[in-house]
């Protein structure tokens, strides 16, 4: 079946079944490998894109559930002010460590930003509780997170 997605401000026709996780439409029909896969069951978050501004898990998100929404992928959020500043201040921060997961992180931090630009502890602990770090870097992320508040 063919699907038009809006991805990063683009139309794209897809062809692929209706039960298709996103995930797979991204990486492997559009080439967009920035999104990554972790578990398959939306337990890590490294699959992490936004759906009309909305962090969700990509791996378990048909294709056919995602209609005429508007989906970001890490590859456009430096676009964005929050996107940016939260790629900046990841640097800053040195968070990367094996980085497989900072895709997923950085979508959720900038959904996180851009509708509560001034986060408690809290705050950014609800909302990147769903993403997996195996390197353990939540202290630097919590720290990038403040610093892109600011």
């Amino acid at each position: 079946m063919v699907f038009t997605i809006k991805v990063n401000g683009n139309m794209h026709s897809v062809d692929a079944d209706g039960d298709t996780p996103l995930l797979w439409v991204l990486r492997d029909v559009l080439g967009m490998t920035g999104t990554k896969f972790g578990c398959g069951m939306a337990l890590c978050g490294a699959c992490t894109v936004h759906v009309d501004g909305v962090p969700i898990r990509s791996c378990i998100t048909p294709i056919d559930g995602v209609g005429d929404s508007a989906i970001t992928t890490i590859e456009a959020i430096g676009a964005t002010a929050e996107g940016a500043k939260i790629q900046k201040a990841w640097l800053d921060r040195e968070v990367v460590q094996c980085g497989y997961c900072q895709s997923g992180q950085i979508m959720s931090a900038a959904a996180l930003l851009a509708s509560n630009p001034h986060p408690s502890d809290s705050d950014i602990d609800g909302a990147m509780s769903g993403n997996i770090c195996r390197c353990g870097t939540y202290v630097r992320i919590r720290e990038a997170i403040k610093q892109a508040a600011q």
